[in-house]
């Protein structure tokens, strides 16, 4: 089973996502100007992230780099999303977004055409 990404782990990702391998002290940096972080509950969430393996630690400077990719993680959620809140099924998912009315004549011209592209 594939370990769920809490929001404070996704902060710590998209730190790495956004810049690349970064030394966790200026991961810290970035999370404390960012989020409001100390450098404590930084350590402490990238230490869950490399427990979760999602990142690469490394010496010297404790070097850190996103073994989880962005695309990776969207799946993940997307797929908890689907089993969670759908009943495992995306056409309830699409269903929902065409009746709330959050979805643009584009974003369904946009769908269509991934659709025959996956077809």
């Amino acid at each position: 089973m594939e370990q769920k990404l809490f929001d404070s782990e996704r902060r710590v990702m998209e730190t790495l996502w956004e810049h690349g391998d970064l030394p966790a002290k200026q991961i810290a940096a970035l999370l404390a100007e960012k989020a409001g972080w100390n450098k404590n509950t930084t350590y402490t969430v990238i230490k869950k992230c490399v427990e979760k393996g999602m990142v690469d630690r490394q010496e010297p400077g404790f070097l850190c780099h996103a073994l989880l990719s962005q695309a990776q993680a969207r799946q993940r959620e997307a797929g908890d999303l689907v089993d969670r809140v759908f009943s495992g099924s995306p056409s309830q998912l699409f269903a929902s977004l065409l009746g709330g009315g959050k979805i643009s004549k584009a974003e369904i011209d946009k769908l269509r055409h991934m659709i025959d592209e996956y077809e």
